[in-house]
């Protein structure tokens, strides 16, 4: 009988793992070091040196706080949540206000955004890239620009950008619904509706 391969530890798993055994957290931030990079990144950490602080210090305060992880949110949650908040106090320390950088994910929200129009072809042709949507980001209200990255840049769900943000999952969609609004006005305020 031929054995089946076995599947990754999910991240829950492999936090007890962790909590057992210290030696397991190195998995944890070989899996979401990579994820968390682009994330700040794309909050406006563009230094690689800054990305590398910041990651650390994400890491050291992921395995500080292991022990109080709370097992009714996701982990994935709950450390994107730290990664904003790590984010968020380089900001204040460096006193500067996030720029963003987004790469070529920029073609899915393109492509959401022009779903949503009467005339898709007419309103966007296909030199539209990266630099313009993330120059469009800029432009809009930082808590519109975070909600629309966790959702379609990080691909999360809303009861995770909730957890995330802290804030109610029905803001979530509201934020949403006006960030792309915002986002649409800001790309083509002439023909846009959502």
């Amino acid at each position: 009988m031929k054995q089946l391969p076995q599947l990754p530890p999910s991240d829950e798993e492999l936090v007890r793992m962790t909590l057992e055994n210290k030696s397991y957290f190195g998995d944890l931030v070989d899996r979401y070091q990579a994820k968390l990079t682009r994330y700040i990144a794309r909050l406006g950490v563009l230094n690689n040196d800054d990305q590398l602080d910041v990651l650390q210090d994400i890491f050291l305060k992921t395995y500080k706080n292991l022990n109080g992880f709370d097992t009714s949110l996701q982990f994935s949650s709950w450390i994107y949540r730290i990664a904003h908040n790590e984010a968020v106090s380089w900001y204040r320390r460096k006193n500067v206000r996030p720029e963003g950088h987004l790469i070529a994910d920029s073609e899915e929200i393109i492509s959401f955004l022009s779903a949503k129009t009467e005339s898709a072809d007419e309103v966007f042709d296909k030199t539209v890239n990266a630099n313009l949507v993330n120059d469009a980001l800029q432009k809009i209200d930082d808590r519109y620009r975070e909600v629309i990255i966790l959702r379609f840049f990080e691909h999360k769900e809303y009861e995770e950008i909730s957890d995330i943000l802290k804030i109610p999952v029905g803001s979530v969609g509201t934020l949403l619904h006006r960030g792309k609004k915002q986002l649409a006005t800001v790309l083509n305020p002439k023909t846009i509706r959502i």
